[in-house]
């Protein structure tokens, strides 16, 4: 009985090492389970960490982006309506004050309009004042006396930006000219004689006019 007693016991023994063994192994398992499985955490963790980052830099950019288009676009909204607000610029003057041209660089009055939009245009000088900046055009039909010469300029601040030479052969001729040209706020437009002598008149009457015209084409 004493050996089947001590033969029992060495079994238990040997039992509980084995098992002792088991727990010792799965518990080794388990540390290094729990070791990766939280390695892999973390660099998931650092992932989805950078993503975060990515994303909120993408989407401040894109809301910086919206913002600035948004405020251009407004800005474009606001010099747009202020064109639509803004009248119309336009003048058509006529009827010469003097038709002598005897005087070189003497001004051209025409000291009556048909259409004065935007009050360019002085009848007491002769001189059209932009009110605002752009591109105008302007046209300028004079005629000259019979059997005489006629040499007129467009003029700019100045500077003749067209001219034209004209002879009255047959009858009193007519001739027409102009330019497009970009004006600034405030700047000067007239008609003035190039050139004269006591050769130099024009002509007019009810079915010749000599007239003056310009109108603001863009701002």
């Amino acid at each position: 009985m004493v050996n089947e007693i001590k033969k029992t016991e060495d079994n238990v023994i040997s039992t509980l090492g084995d098992i002792k063994q088991t727990v010792a192994d799965f518990t080794d398992m388990f540390a290094d389970m729990r070791g990766n499985i939280t390695d892999d955490m973390l660099k998931r963790g650092d992932e989805i960490k950078k993503r975060e980052e990515s994303f909120k830099t993408s989407f401040e950019e894109t809301r910086e982006n919206l913002t600035n288009g948004i405020e251009a676009e407004k800005e474009k909204l606001i010099q747009l309506q202020g064109k639509l607000e803004q009248p119309p610029i336009a003048f058509y003057a006529h009827h010469l004050k003097d038709l002598k041209l005897d005087t070189t660089d003497e001004i051209l009055i025409f000291e009556k309009t048909f259409t004065n939009e935007g009050t360019g245009y002085d009848t007491s000088t002769g001189l059209f004042t932009a009110p605002v900046g752009g591109l105008y055009q302007f046209s300028v039909h004079t005629c000259a006396y019979y059997k005489k010469y006629a040499f007129i300029g467009l003029v700019l601040e100045g500077n003749v930006i067209a001219a034209d030479a004209n002879y009255g052969d047959e009858s009193h001729g007519c001739n027409n000219f102009g330019s497009i040209v970009r004006v600034k706020s405030g700047e000067q437009v007239w008609v003035k004689s190039t050139s004269s002598s006591s050769n130099r008149q024009l002509h007019q009457d009810s079915f010749r006019m000599n007239t003056f015209n310009g109108e603001l084409v863009n701002n």
